[in-house]
């Protein structure tokens, strides 16, 4: 991935406008549902006129079974099961699962890696965990610790949660910082580093600014939220990240995504993978059940 120079003041203040015109515009969904029609899952025109970024991966939990399966969009699902009550047979299913639809990768809390490297060592779903989960105010000695022996158990991607209170305080070279020390252990093993933003959380110049420093720090992917937070992704939010890292970084959408429409969605406005709860029920295309939620 190439890296682009970084974004000056007025850049920042012009991608916001430009992005978020038309998308706040043609906002009709509350709580994910749409209520006019005017969304961009269903104003197609409007997604091309927002974004012409392309998409490649997606991140989502456990789901419903069924037969037949969309094989691309699976390709870019990271199956997840993140809820702090999760049972070793829970973990084991999520396995299974990612095994069967071919899942990019299984995304769990740290004490499961070991677990879960040894039920996909020989296929080639990756193992992905969660680094200062979910609020993002340990200390950067601690994420560093927590990544190193992540890596040690098997996880090939790590997820980090950007220090928010930083963030909104201006002390960018700490965040920067923390950021750069995680990327560094990940990359010295040859792992994927992905930076949680914490969308919900943050006002639009601090999603911005947020982005400028996961480039800046040598992450591989920003990511909107840990699903612990208010809020989730949001086409606006994938389209303003997007925008931003250009092609430097990949974007990860996650939280509230729950049916293939709602993806597709998020894959069009830019992102190259999506955190959700149901990733079997995404990719078949299932209506929705009861499928367990983080």
């Amino acid at each position: 991935m190439s890296h682009q120079p970084v974004i000056n003041k007025e850049t920042i203040v012009r991608l916001i406008d430009e992005v978020l015109k038309e998308t706040n515009a043609r906002s009709c969904c509350s709580d994910g549902y749409c209520s006019d029609h005017h969304c961009v899952v269903h104003n197609k025109e409007g997604v091309v006129n927002i974004v012409r970024s392309g998409a490649a991966r997606v991140t989502a939990g456990v789901g419903v079974p069924a037969d037949g399966f969309d094989p691309a969009i699976a390709s870019m699902i990271d199956h997840t099961l993140l809820k702090p009550d999760a049972s070793v047979a829970e973990i084991e299913q999520l396995c299974r699962e990612a095994r069967q639809y071919s899942f990019a990768s299984v995304c769990i809390n740290p004490s499961f890696v070991r677990s879960c490297a040894q039920h996909l060592r020989d296929s080639s779903v990756n193992v992905c965990t969660v680094i200062g989960f979910p609020l993002g105010a340990t200390t950067t000695h601690t994420k560093e610790a927590e990544a190193r022996q992540a890596l040690a158990d098997g996880a090939r991607e790590l997820d980090m949660v950007v220090h928010v209170g930083m963030l909104k305080s201006g002390d960018y070279a700490y965040v920067e910082s923390d950021i750069r020390a995680v990327v560094e252990v990940g990359h010295a093993r040859g792992a994927v580093v992905k930076v949680i933003i914490e969308t919900g959380l943050l006002t639009d110049d601090e999603k911005v600014r947020a982005c400028i420093l996961a480039v800046k720090a040598g992450a591989d992917f920003v990511k909107t939220s840990t699903g612990f937070a208010k809020g989730g992704a949001t086409v606006g939010d994938i389209a303003l990240m997007r925008r931003v890292v250009g092609d430097a970084l990949g974007v990860k959408a996650s939280g509230g995504v729950r049916t293939k429409e709602q993806a597709e969605a998020l894959i069009a406005s830019g992102a190259d993978r999506i955190g959700a709860s149901a990733s079997v029920k995404i990719v078949t295309g299932a209506m929705e059940t009861a499928a367990a939620a983080y």
